[in-house]
């Protein structure tokens, strides 16, 4: 079994001790139970890591292990980020934490017309600080060092901006007749971005898709069947992560 990944601020130094204190020492020690010997791994949750050896648990939160080096893992490539259309309910961290289990790089929130919810005000703020709290914890349950990064909610004139720069722009649209296109047949790129919109459980309405295309975008299929919001992102970034070789 992999090592346990712990998150903190700043990963600096090498060669010495190094204490994990806090909410995360307190998980290290009180629920872990980690003991002297035992491998972790200490991540900024950005691409620098470091591969440490505990030394010794103090009290209940504090855990002294032995940093020996720090490494950066590199850019993923080609990137991939999800726009998420904003599911009802609790679906929303759904997508998030399958999505950050296998590999996706960057989620946006998206209010598309056709999105039941609403983020307005405080609400807003609050489903927007859960959907990052997810994603970090994903990330240190799947044993990533290089988070998704999950940016403010954006507007579908945002993410047509979003899909203009991309070197792939695609569009997950259930309306076979429009023409859409298997997203396994897809021609993808070797490096750079892949944008990839999975819109809300009534699907991408007309004008969304039409300024979609207009910024470049393509609309595809994942296949015969129709899949829910909450998990189409995740269905879709697997095919595109073996595709691509990143799963290689």
């Amino acid at each position: 079994m992999t090592a346990p990944v712990f998150v903190v601020e700043q990963l600096e130094g090498a060669g010495g001790q190094f204490v994990l204190d806090g909410p995360e020492g307190r998980h290290a020690v009180s629920v872990k139970r980690l003991q002297p010997g035992e491998p972790v791994v200490l991540t900024d949750g950005a691409g620098r890591y470091a591969e440490c050896e505990v030394i010794a648990a103090e009290g209940k939160d504090r855990l002294i292990v032995h940093l020996a080096s720090v490494s950066e893992e590199p850019e993923p490539a080609p990137r991939i980020t999800v726009v998420q259309a904003l599911p009802k309910g609790d679906r929303g961290e759904l997508a998030v934490e399958t999505m950050t289990e296998v590999g996706v790089d960057a989620i946006v929130p998206w209010q598309a017309a056709r999105c039941i919810t609403q983020w307005k005000g405080e609400r807003g703020l609050k489903a927007l600080g859960k959907w990052r709290a997810t994603a970090r914890e994903a990330g240190k349950q799947s044993r990533r060092v290089r988070f998704p990064e999950v940016a403010d909610a954006a507007t579908t004139k945002q993410v047509a901006a979003l899909l203009a720069k991309a070197d792939l722009a695609a569009v997950l649209h259930s309306d076979f007749e429009h023409g859409s296109e298997p997203l396994a047949t897809a021609e993808l790129p070797d490096r750079g971005e892949i944008v990839l919109v999975v819109g809300p459980e009534g699907g991408v309405s007309k004008d969304e898709l039409a300024l979609f295309e207009e910024a470049g975008a393509k609309a595809y299929v994942l296949g015969p069947t129709v899949l829910r919001t909450s998990t189409a992102g995740t269905a879709a970034a697997a095919l595109l992560l073996g595709r691509t070789g990143r799963w290689s």
